[in-house]
């Protein structure tokens, strides 16, 4: 290819986009996938190599992003809710698990700090990781997932002020270690720091909101998503040129300014796909500086890397998690969350390796073999964990964790009923309707503090996901007579109605959708009737205008008219007709 720029960003998503299907069809993390991508789009394999150089590049437009998604989505009031456990508990941790790698670091005959550096890249978890992990098993919104999400965000923000302050430590220290010039450094950057925090503080979140709203005006979401971009970079350089800060930083305080704003959703999902291209190719840039001969020539020293994760940060945050008060339920789901490393590993690694010139490449490598066979790992680690849960656990153990046994409070005796999926804006009406009319209901949600919320109200619920089958039998699918999806997400109810026609070939299911391609896909896959909302609403003004609303075409009106309205006149429970008919 004689267009090294387009090589590296075609060459690097094309290949990350196969390796990262390819990982997620084998139950693993995509980040696999990823860093695998840039292993053979790099030197250490045969074949065409990318140019670093370029690759680098492109990929500090992935830090910027991805650290401006974790601005965006930082919440104090998370950290607050859990702080008693998830501040303390983090920085013990990030001390045991930094003082373990410098162990190691001083075993194989590297300096202090290199040590400092390797080990503080082994403290800290992918939260990338953590969140697929906590949401496959509905922990998100669970005691002890809030604690886990807490923890990480802790984490992160010791590795945020660490990308700050190593720069100005290893400026510093050459072949002696001076205190008085380290602490001058460290205390001119840190002043800097907080100019910069308060100017954000003081004037950014003012005029970036400001600014947002004038853009969402012009009605161009063209102009909206490039507005957003150019406050997320454009902040970013000037935390760089005026601050002396990093790109990190400036992005970060980036996306909590936005926060902000009410349009803080929208511009986080304009610049989603955005942040994932360019975060895909930062994947693949530290997956080219992997050396895979690391394994074979410093084999003790990849294990010991190895059990350093999966161990040592392990068991350091189970005993202070337990010294706390929090059952063992609670302290092994934070142990098995922090037992991988990820996205701040690797910025802090490609930093102090790629831009200070201060880790070598051996470290380098055995923090991203750490990495790649932590976050294989973290799946079956979970998996472990709940299994010798359910084989140890009695049962007052069970009811301190409300998720443990929110299910089991589903009456047998039910039948003939409506599963309603979702109590949204939609579902919550529908719902309403069933209760007017004596209809037998259950709401699936995974959302828990809804569902603790409707449970008060004696409405019986299911947690979970739908798209589960164990979900489905949970809300007694075989005795069901209506199944109606009123979850946003189109796609998923596709899948949901083929899990549940399988299961139920003779079940009626009504399901909403938004788009014309979510109807089709939808009906492939069982669903009885899918309604969209444009038709139902048009004739509804065309009525108000007093004009025929027969022009809509009437097979969809009925559809539409079938999911929205409840017959008064039909003679529920006893089952004859439809509840939204």
């Amino acid at each position: 290819m004689h267009e090294p720029l387009i090589a590296a960003i075609i060459g690097g998503i094309v290949l990350a986009a196969i390796l990262g299907l390819l990982a997620n069809r084998l139950k693993i993390s995509p980040l696999v996938g990823y860093l695998i991508a840039g292993i053979v789009f790099g030197p250490a394999t045969p074949g065409y190599v990318a140019d670093t150089a370029i690759v680098g590049q492109l990929a500090e437009i992935g830090v910027i992003l991805l650290m401006f998604a974790v601005g965006l989505h930082f919440s104090l009031s998370d950290l607050m809710s859990v702080k008693s456990i998830a501040i303390p508990g983090a920085i013990v941790q990030i001390a045991v698990a930094t003082l373990l790698g410098m162990g190691l670091s001083a075993m194989v005959g590297w300096s202090i700090i290199i040590g400092l550096v390797f080990g503080l890249c082994l403290s800290t978890a992918s939260t990338v990781v953590l969140l697929r992990a906590l949401e496959e098993r509905d922990l998100i919104e669970s005691r002890r997932g809030r604690i886990a999400i807490g923890w990480l965000i802790v984490e992160d923000l010791v590795m945020v002020l660490t990308l700050v302050l190593l720069p100005a430590i290893v400026k510093t220290t050459g072949t002696s270690i001076n205190m008085t010039d380290i602490l001058f450094e460290i205390a001119k950057t840190v002043g800097l720091v907080i100019v910069f925090i308060i100017f954000m503080i003081i004037v950014g979140r003012r005029v970036i909101p400001w600014v947002l709203a004038k853009s969402a005006a012009t009605g161009s979401d063209e102009l909206f998503t490039l507005t957003v971009l150019g406050i997320a970079m454009g902040i970013a350089l000037a935390a760089v040129e005026l601050f002396g800060a990093s790109f990190a930083l400036g992005a970060f305080f980036a996306g909590m300014a936005l926060t902000e704003s009410e349009l803080s959703h929208r511009a986080a999902n304009n610049i989603l796909p955005l942040r994932d291209a360019f975060a895909v190719l930062f994947f693949v840039s530290v997956g080219m500086l992997f050396e895979p001969q690391i394994i074979i020539t410093h084999p003790l020293a990849t294990i010991a890397t190895v059990a350093i994760i999966l161990f040592g940060k392990s068991i350091a945050a189970y005993i202070i998690v337990r010294l706390f008060g929090h059952t063992k339920r609670t302290a092994l789901t934070i142990s098995a969350s922090l037992a991988q490393i990820g996205e701040f590993a690797f910025i802090l690694a490609a930093l102090a390796s790629k831009q200070l010139n201060v880790l070598p490449d051996d470290a380098y490598s055995l923090i991203l073999a750490g990495a790649i066979i932590s976050i294989v790992l973290n799946p079956f680690v979970f998996n472990l964990v709940e299994a010798y849960l359910a084989k140890t656990e009695n049962i007052v153990d069970k009811i301190i964790d409300p998720v443990a046994v929110i299910n089991q409070q589903v009456p047998e005796d039910i039948h003939d009923h409506a599963i309603l999926v979702g109590h949204g804006r939609l579902g919550s009406t529908i719902a309403a309707q069933l209760q007017e009319r004596q209809i037998p209901f259950i709401v699936i949600d995974s959302s828990l503090s809804l569902i603790e919320k409707l449970r008060n109200d004696d409405i019986i619920t299911v947690f979970g996901n739908a798209a589960k089958l164990e979900t489905l039998q949970l809300a007694h699918l075989d005795k069901a007579k209506w199944l109606i999806i009123s979850s946003p997400n189109g796609y998923e109810a596709g899948e949901i109605s083929s899990q549940a026609r399988e299961m139920r070939p003779d079940i009626e299911i009504y399901v909403r959708a938004f788009y014309d391609d979510e109807a089709e896909y939808i009906a492939e896959h069982g669903a009885t009737k899918v309604i969209t909302g444009e038709n139902e609403i048009a004739g509804h003004i065309l009525a108000l205008l007093n004009l025929d609303p027969t022009i809509i075409p009437v097979t969809k009106m009925e559809k539409e008219r079938e999911v929205f309205q409840i017959a008064k006149e039909s003679n529920l429970p006893e089952g004859q007709g439809s509840p939204i008919e």
